[in-house]
């Protein structure tokens, strides 16, 4: 990939081109939206929808009316992409949104901005409200790091090869859940995480945001008694460097020490520094390994 530089608004280079603009929607309060996303769908000569019945139910609202409402979602986006590329090549300003909050995130405008950047064209974040960070502030967990996972795949054994992957993670884990999927996703974050912390967020900004924060067990019981509704924000604690630690000591206890030995050889480690190494994780002296392998 070759070096490329966008400068949004100081040098508009005379190319013809118009612009893609990413604008964030409101994800449950009408009041989320800003008045530059108004501004900006308000320029543009087209917008493009993931669900183009409730944006106009948007634009209403704003008293917005585009030149053109396009569809672009999952299921066309393979078509669709690619013409309203030729639109913005052609000269015209494209404001994409989503559903609810800023697009691009979990939803195909990824794709769209991918084909943008490779055709030179500018785009431009227009920020708002996100459903994920609004949790994570609202947690009461870390936020000096964390790491935005999304929605997690249907089938169980893929579940759960991402959730071991972040087993380890230091950083506070964000997760989308629809209602019907909660309490199955909770008990696979309890299967391979344990019993952690957790916070489930439900309805941002709208009128029955809730926040529910305990254990991954706690939390499973509320869900017995307070049948799951409305989409979800998991907002789920990293683990600590001390079990971070635990767990890299602990990797070899179920080898014998010549099998804790052929490990490092098997790395290219010479016989005597895979010995030393060996001692060095078992917290004995190297004769103590020596001797056990004569």
């Amino acid at each position: 990939m070759s070096l490329t530089r966008q400068s949004s608004f100081q040098e508009q280079p005379d190319n013809g081109m118009g612009s893609l603009y990413l604008v964030a929607t409101p994800i449950g309060n009408l009041e989320d939206m800003t008045f530059r996303a108004i501004r900006t769908l308000k320029e543009c000569d087209i917008i493009a929808a993931e669900d183009t019945r409730q944006t106009r139910k948007l634009l209403t609202h704003f008293e917005i009316s585009p030149q053109m409402l396009f569809s672009y979602h999952e299921h066309n986006k393979a078509a669709s992409g690619p013409e309203l590329i030729r639109y913005i090549i052609e000269g015209k300003s494209l404001a994409l949104v989503s559903d609810a909050g800023l697009p691009a995130i979990s939803d195909p405008g990824a794709d769209l901005v991918k084909l943008a950047v490779e055709e030179g064209i500018p785009v431009i974040p227009i920020p708002g409200a996100n459903a994920a960070l609004s949790a994570l502030i609202a947690s009461g967990l870390p936020t000096g790091r964390f790491t935005f996972i999304g929605f997690l795949p249907r089938e169980r054994k893929e579940v759960e090869g991402i959730l071991q992957s972040f087993r380890s993670s230091l950083g506070t884990l964000l997760f989308y859940e629809s209602p019907h999927r909660v309490i199955k996703t909770l008990n696979a974050i309890q299967d391979v995480f344990g019993n952690r912390k957790v916070v489930l967020a439900r309805e941002l900004t709208k009128r029955y945001e809730e926040f529910v924060r305990g254990s991954v067990e706690e939390c499973l019981e509320y869900l017995q008694e307070h049948p799951p509704q409305g989409e979800y924000c998991l907002v789920v604690e990293g683990t600590s460097i001390q079990e971070e630690q635990e767990q890299l000591s602990a990797w070899w206890k179920d080898l014998t020490i010549e099998q804790h030995v052929s490990h490092y050889e098997a790395e290219g480690l010479p016989r005597k520094e895979a010995m030393k190494k060996t001692a060095g994780d078992r917290g004995v002296s190297k004769r103590d390994i020596y001797n056990a392998l004569i």
